[in-house]
């Protein structure tokens, strides 16, 4: 008996690790879910013009040790990789999506793996929240903040 309440606790854990919840009208979270896929794309291809048009004019991110980045030049800038290095896998999992009229929070984790110069690829792993916001019909990332995962 004690062998199946533990099953079953681990089974329930394992399913609330990984559910997702959202709220909101069901057309907006597609239109995230959707630009939360094309942005790993622009992040695989370095689509550094893409990835800026991505967040609003007065975007906010806040990468792991780092100082709060503002506007989108300097946005694009941080995303600029250096010659010789790509992203080789850019994934991005949310848990859960909350629409709050045009404005949303997004939160889950992300992965990937980046291939460097010397062909050694390093994979890394991490937890984020975005804050999102409605322009002209279009879901843009407003904040956006992130931090690693220790493997």
């Amino acid at each position: 008996m004690k062998s199946l309440i533990t099953a079953l606790a681990l089974i329930v854990t394992f399913h609330s690790a990984i559910s997702q919840t959202y709220s909101g009208d069901k057309e907006d979270i597609a239109q995230i879910l959707k630009n939360t896929e094309t942005f790993s794309g622009y992040i695989k291809t370095s689509d550094y013009k893409m990835i800026g048009a991505s967040y609003t004019k007065d975007a906010k991110i806040f990468p792991n040790n780092k100082e709060i980045i503002e506007g989108t030049e300097a946005i694009i800038n941080y995303w600029k990789l250096p010659k010789g290095v790509s992203i080789k896998h850019h994934k991005v999992t949310s848990h859960e999506i909350k629409i709050l009229g045009d404005e949303a929070y997004d939160y889950g984790i992300y992965q990937g793996t980046t291939l460097l110069g010397s062909g050694e690829e390093v994979s890394w792993k991490g937890k984020y929240v975005i804050v999102w916001k409605k322009i002209n019909g279009t879901w843009k990332m407003y904040l956006d903040i992130w931090n690693s995962i220790q493997n």
